[in-house]
């Protein structure tokens, strides 16, 4: 493929202050649906970038008053990644899907002579798959993931949290006595409890958002669009005999990119 990051990019950066508190933090990234946003200086120079998931390393604190009051006082400075990683607006898509993939990374900051124009994530990527790739170009069960991250309808959320950090998993897939899928939890679900009281005594059915699911058999562009239509960043994988059996597997935008990216696929040719 010969087209570029400017091909795919979202143009404009979302941005906070480097004192700006985890909590509003939070909210920023609950209003406008995002997993990230780019943390500046003073002087609005982008030094950083913080992530839901940065938001969740820290839940441990809120499991009394005390610590509660110092993870309030927490800003995006205390937990930003630094330095951000960036991309030419002229580099290939291949080199920013191969960069993903190295660095276990989900966006890329774009730049243009070395000013920020905008950002690259792997969503952007899938999004731009699901508008080209023609009908029956691989399926669902040939780069899902067999292993995933599953829990109980009565399990905490702080415990869901705390198995998200530990295992670098962006979801836990809720399931009933029976193993049947209810529902999905998010880092998104998880940010409006970071900071709440009530942290430790909520399960994960009553703030999970609907699973949504793709039989095994489904091709990746059937799996892109329900992705982008949805605005969902994975899809459970069911068995279409059984669809309310266990779930099969879990397959990402992430898996999506993984094999676009592959020396041997088609879209490196």
């Amino acid at each position: 493929m010969d087209t570029k990051v400017r091909d795919f990019m979202r143009p404009g950066v979302l941005t906070c202050r480097k004192d700006t508190r985890i909590g509003q933090v939070a909210v920023m990234l609950d209003q406008h649906k995002v997993h990230s946003l780019m943390v500046t200086d003073r002087d609005g120079r982008i030094i950083g970038v913080i992530t839901d998931f940065d938001l969740l390393a820290g839940e441990w604190l809120s499991q009394d008053p005390e610590s509660l009051e110092v993870m309030r006082n927490l800003t995006a400075g205390d937990l930003m990644s630094s330095p951000v990683a960036s991309i030419d607006v002229n580099a290939s898509i291949r080199e920013a899907a191969d960069r993903m993939i190295k660095e276990v990374i989900r966006r890329l900051l774009v730049t243009d002579q070395g000013k920020p124009v905008g950002v690259i994530s792997v969503s952007d990527i899938v999004a731009h798959i699901a508008q080209s790739a023609p009908i029956g170009r691989g399926q669902v069960g040939d780069v899902m993931s067999d292993a995933y991250l599953v829990c109980r309808d009565k399990t905490p959320i702080a415990s869901a949290a705390r198995a998200m950090t530990s295992t670098g998993w962006r979801s836990v897939v809720v399931v009933d006595a029976k193993g049947a899928p209810l529902g999905v939890v998010s880092g998104l679900d998880l940010l409006p409890y970071c900071l709440d009281d009530e942290c430790g005594t909520k399960l994960v059915t009553e703030v999970m958002h609907p699973a949504l699911s793709v039989t095994i058999d489904a091709t990746l562009q059937e799996a892109a669009n329900k992705m982008i239509e949805s605005h969902y960043h994975r899809l459970v994988v069911v068995d279409p005999e059984h669809p309310d059996s266990m779930p099969l597997g879990v397959i990402s935008s992430f898996d999506i990119v993984g094999l676009m990216a592959h020396p041997n696929s088609v879209w490196q040719k």
